[in-house]
């Protein structure tokens, strides 16, 4: 899976920040840490929610380990078309369109008019709609 990633120790990770588990970029709703054994390193306990998919995950690690940590990007994009399940976006930097699934917000969902513009998150290879970029 080629996807934009970075190392870095358990130790400083934090709640809200996010997380790379089972291949899934997700959001750390939880982290709580146990104290070293008389023989062993201090563990962390992470609990994160899947960001495009909502379902929880658990990890628990030494706090030295190393894990990966995705790169998401927000970016701006204007609706071109609501096509049901999907709506259809182009990218207002480099002008590329793609499809996305509607939002499960209803009222998020029922927004997306042609020509709206939305806030998009990019992670893993993933793209999800999350929220209407205000007029400036």
């Amino acid at each position: 899976m080629d996807v934009a990633v970075k190392k870095v120790e358990v130790r400083q990770l934090k709640k809200g920040k996010y997380i790379m588990i089972d291949d899934e970029p997700c959001k750390i709703v939880e982290y709580t840490t146990s104290s070293p054994g008389k023989h062993g390193s201090a563990k962390a306990r992470i609990v994160a929610v899947g960001l495009f998919d909502g379902k929880k995950r658990t990890l628990t690690k030494p706090v030295d380990a190393k894990v990966d940590v995705p790169v998401i990007e927000r970016k701006t994009a204007q609706v071109v078309s609501d096509m049901g399940d999907t709506v259809q976006l182009m990218d207002m930097e480099t002008y590329e369109t793609f499809e996305v699934q509607k939002p499960e917000d209803e009222e998020l969902a029922s927004q997306l008019e042609p020509g709206t513009m939305v806030e998009y998150m990019e992670a893993a290879g993933k793209r999800k709609i999350v929220g209407i970029k205000e007029e400036e």
